[in-house]
């Protein structure tokens, strides 16, 4: 993998074209021993050299639309492409008509001049934070292909695209953990914005409240580029100095059932924060350890998700994934009451949360208890239940909050293991700034 930043400075320097770029994307999704066919839905090839070419032309002219103008990016198979179908990962929305125009955010890619490889891979209706998808395929995780593990969800296809090639970096979704879960487990930097950052338009909803647009790239300066991008602008982003960082560690609810080569890296990465002289301090936010009861009809998703699948469901529940129908029909057990008590205890939450972080410039945390899982082990519907809680337990905290985070992948070979960092909401750049000088120190960066 290569940073979004090199491969600009190649451009540049007329190195390299965007054509280029994009047929060595074209010729990694087309390798018959690759993932391509399971990472991408839907590949754009004569849409990307059309993009690509233009970009170069543009570029001999002079004009360069924005520093990431002609890199080849994925976008996740929610997002509206106009004259495409949205399927969203699924079989239900086969017979949809073509989008009439671009999503929010891929009108700012093509604005940007960043050229779209094509409509990557998820979880059907990004419902999962496994990755795996019975239509489609599951992208294996690049980590161990022998073995054959999970890529994390829902945005897998994303994931794989960037790190084997296919792209230079990737637009997913986050409601419970869809960019940073994929990042983690495969050894990327996934980042999730504060919720209204990127606008939704276009995008197929999942759960209108909790949703976020969020790129997977190879840094954290690319997910920053993106994220630039995606949000219509940010200031520059340079890394805070390490003394001036500060950082709360949280010991409860995300430490549970840690695996010992999760726990290994990560307290390995908080020694080295240590030793360059960030404060790094031990926090708790006690409202944590009631999540578990908030959401166990469901919580915000599964009401969100049955309101706006239970005519489908009523129609189409024969071509749904059952493992995904199962968890959305929960929604159909909750009371407006229920909804309404959820909404005012995230409100609360939040409010209590910002008032013992204030003081802190991110508090850190695994990105997820355990590395990878095999396939196999999730052919038993109870293994799927258990794991998907699991992995999804730790990213949610950021959604729940309506923060911003990001997984920076923590140096230590093997298995990848990512590093959760939760900003405070809004914050979403300085965030960026304190996450450049924490990879600096613990990142196996590309």
């Amino acid at each position: 993998m290569h940073t979004l930043r090199a491969v600009a400075g190649r451009l540049a320097e007329g190195k390299t074209g965007s054509r280029n770029l994009v047929e060595q994307c074209l010729d990694k999704i087309a390798d018959p021993d690759g993932e391509g066919s399971r990472a991408f839905i839907a590949v754009d090839a004569a849409g990307a050299r059309a993009q690509a070419d233009a970009a170069d032309k543009l570029r001999a002219a002079g004009i360069v639309l924005s520093p990431l103008a002609g890199i080849p990016v994925s976008v996740k198979d929610l997002f509206d492409v106009r004259g495409q179908v949205t399927r969203a990962g699924s079989k239900v929305l086969d017979n949809a008509p073509p989008a009439q125009s671009d999503a929010a955010a891929v009108k700012r890619l093509r604005q940007a001049g960043l050229v779209i490889m094509g409509r990557t891979n998820m979880t059907e209706f990004a419902y999962s934070g496994l990755g795996l998808n019975p239509h489609y395929g599951t992208p294996i995780n690049p980590f161990d292909r022998k073995t054959g593990r999970i890529p994390g969800g829902s945005s897998c296809g994303a994931a794989v695209s960037v790190t084997d090639g296919m792209a230079l970096a990737a637009v997913g979704t986050d409601t419970g953990g869809s960019c940073r879960i994929p990042a983690a487990l495969c050894g990327l930097t996934g980042f999730k914005p504060t919720a209204a950052r990127v606008p939704m338009a276009g995008a197929l909803p999942l759960s209108p409240t909790l949703d976020s647009i969020g790129p997977l790239a190879p840094s954290v300066a690319c997910c920053a580029a993106m994220d630039a991008v995606l949000s219509g602008g940010g200031e520059p982003v340079v890394p805070k100095p390490a003394r001036q960082l500060r950082i709360g560690v949280l010991k409860n609810y995300v430490m549970d059932g840690v695996d010992a080569v999760v726990a290994r890296r990560y307290e390995a990465a908080l020694s080295a924060l240590s030793a360059v002289g960030v404060a790094v301090s031990d926090m708790q936010l006690a409202d944590l350890d009631s999540l578990p009861e908030l959401n166990a009809r469901g919580g915000i998703v599964a009401a969100e998700a049955y309101a706006l699948h239970r005519s489908r469901l009523a129609q189409r529940l024969d071509l749904y994934d059952p493992r995904v129908s199962a968890r959305i029909m929960k929604g159909a057990d909750q009371s407006t009451a229920d909804y309404l008590d959820l909404l005012v205890a995230r409100r609360n939450m939040m409010a209590r949360a910002a008032g013992v972080t204030d003081a802190l410039d991110a508090v850190v945390f695994p990105t997820t208890p355990v590395i990878a899982p095999p396939l196999a082990q999730l052919e038993d519907d109870a293994n799927y239940a258990r794991l998907n809680s699991n992995l999804l337990r730790n990213p949610t905290v950021a959604n729940f909050l309506d923060r911003c985070a990001v997984s920076i992948p923590i140096a230590g070979g093997g298995a990848p293991v990512g590093l959760m960092m939760m900003g405070h909401h809004g914050k979403d750049r300085e965030l960026f700034s304190a996450g450049l000088t924490v990879e600096s120190i613990v990142a196996a960066g590309p």
